[in-house]
């Protein structure tokens, strides 16, 4: 085998109800009609498997990684890479619920245009956020409602897509109670009670496309995003607010730029990173600025589209 002649596939199996472990004969085929051997890695709840694979990868033998399923895929995939000091390009073929990190870069859905796309040489560099020794690549996000990606059950998740989102977050809403942080960062110093926080490096998390309109995945800042506690009774008008990317002027959010900033709360408070389980706080977020090269329509895409 010549050098940088393989192909590393790590595919969820169950994304897009199981679109790709149908489809993998016809990956395989189209790379290998390119003179590429596709080296598959099936995904499971743990990531010890891709682990064990990066751990002993070759990768001057490699052209590339790819990463078939939703955004918790991309975000095991990019954290065993970075992990290992992996510097490959990496391609997407989103098949997840949202497919929010594909969506910021206008990757396509149907399977042919991803093929083309992962089989050329167009790349876009884009930041990766780290938090506390982790790496996420669209969001971290804390607070009531911010594991609704974890709560929904995975079968709803692929008959409705993103509208099971909407409807686990409404039943969660009876629940909602504010939860007391301390932000601390260059730009902006905050201690008050809140009800979630988004820690945004693309624009969208969850199907809801313009929570960080802004947003801009290699200008080597995140996008805070804080939703203040507030009366009941003002959370509807916000919640639609939020859908048409009105939400930043409203007088219970708070929104501000930064390359780094801390969170502690005096409570036992997870995260969730790209829709999978994160620390607990207190935590320290920054950002690898330009760390990942990703395959996209054109080279260094400027993905301002929405």
């Amino acid at each position: 085998m010549k050098k940088q002649a393989k192909v590393l596939l790590f595919y969820n199996p169950y994304a897009g109800n199981g679109v790709f472990k149908s489809n993998l004969d016809t990956i395989i085929e189209r790379f290998q009609k390119k003179g590429m051997l596709i080296i598959p890695v099936r995904a499971d709840r743990s990531e010890n498997r891709l682990d064990a694979v990066l751990g002993h990868m070759r990768f001057g033998e490699y052209r590339k990684c790819i990463a078939a399923g939703g955004d918790g895929t991309i975000h095991s995939m990019v954290n065993a890479m970075i992990k290992h000091e992996i510097d490959l390009p990496l391609a997407i073929f989103p098949a997840g619920t949202a497919n929010d990190f594909a969506s910021y870069l206008d990757l396509p859905n149907k399977l042919d245009d991803m093929i083309e796309i992962a089989l050329g040489e167009k790349y876009t560099e884009v930041d990766v956020g780290v938090a506390g020794g982790r790496c996420f690549v669209n969001v971290l996000a804390m607070g009531m409602l911010a594991d609704i990606s974890q709560k929904t059950d995975p079968n709803l998740k692929n008959t409705l897509g993103v509208i099971s989102y909407y409807l686990k977050g409404f039943s969660e809403l009876p629940n909602l109670r504010p939860v007391p942080v301390r932000i601390t960062c260059e730009a902006f110093n905050l201690e008050a009670n809140i009800y979630f926080m988004l820690v945004m490096n693309g624009r969208s998390a969850g199907g809801f496309r313009r929570l960080a309109p802004d947003a801009v995945m290699n200008d080597g800042l995140l996008d805070v995003i804080i939703f203040r506690e507030m009366p009941i009774m003002e959370l509807a008008p916000l919640l639609i607010a939020v859908m048409t990317g009105q939400h930043p002027v409203n007088r219970n959010v708070i929104s501000f730029k930064t390359a780094a900033l801390r969170i502690e709360s005096e409570q036992e408070i997870a995260t969730d990173m790209d829709g999978e389980t994160g620390n607990l706080l207190p935590v320290e977020i920054s950002i690898l600025h330009k760390r990942l090269r990703v395959n996209t329509r054109r080279d260094d895409m400027e993905a301002s589209i929405w």
